[in-house]
């Protein structure tokens, strides 16, 4: 199977079963290798060629950045190998690939003491801020979702998220009934 196609297939699957940004991200990676591998079959795609497109295509950007695209191309081969050709070997798996790449800073969270959480909301002097704090530390939802809300999705103590970052419609955030109340 060429490359072309290849690609084709993976960006017709994530226009149906991806959120917009998704597909976007992934068809930026995947259009610059088309470009460069148009004609070229995947079986002739070996490790030194896939390290050389990730390289050309993260030089200069952040380590977070150049995990991503290596994320993504691993992707595309995992879908090629996994739906169309069993006996396809992920190139993204290749030792040298894999240590350049696939390593990054494990992120250490702290988990702050409730006391501390009940601090930080109501040191603050404005109202709109506590009750933004106050949903996302008791609720547990993100910014993005709170700055969503609106008075018609609260019903006594559960909240409707609009288009959540699962990809679902919506989803039910129940909440304390004196956050519910403010």
């Amino acid at each position: 199977m060429k490359v072309s196609d290849a690609a084709q297939l993976w960006l017709d699957h994530h226009r149906v079963h991806s959120k917009k940004n998704t597909y976007k991200a992934y068809k930026g990676i995947i259009t610059r290798f088309v470009e460069i591998y148009r004609y070229k079959f995947l079986n002739e795609i070996d490790a030194d060629v896939v390290l050389d497109f990730l390289d050309q295509i993260t030089e200069d950007k952040r380590k977070f950045t150049k995990r991503i695209r290596y994320s993504q191309l691993k992707s595309f081969f995992n879908f090629i190998r996994k739906n169309h050709d069993i006996s396809m070997h992920n190139q993204c798996f290749d030792p040298k690939i894999r240590k350049k790449y696939n390593r990054y800073p494990k992120l250490r969270w702290e988990i702050l003491e409730k006391d501390v959480v009940d601090e930080v909301v109501f040191s603050t002097s404005k109202l709109r801020t506590r009750l933004i704090l106050g949903l996302m530390a008791r609720g547990g939802m993100r910014i993005g979702e709170v700055l969503k809300l609106t008075p018609a999705d609260l019903q006594d103590r559960k909240l409707r998220l609009r288009n959540p970052k699962s990809g679902r419609e919506q989803e039910f955030v129940f909440i304390p009934q004196k956050l519910s109340d403010r």
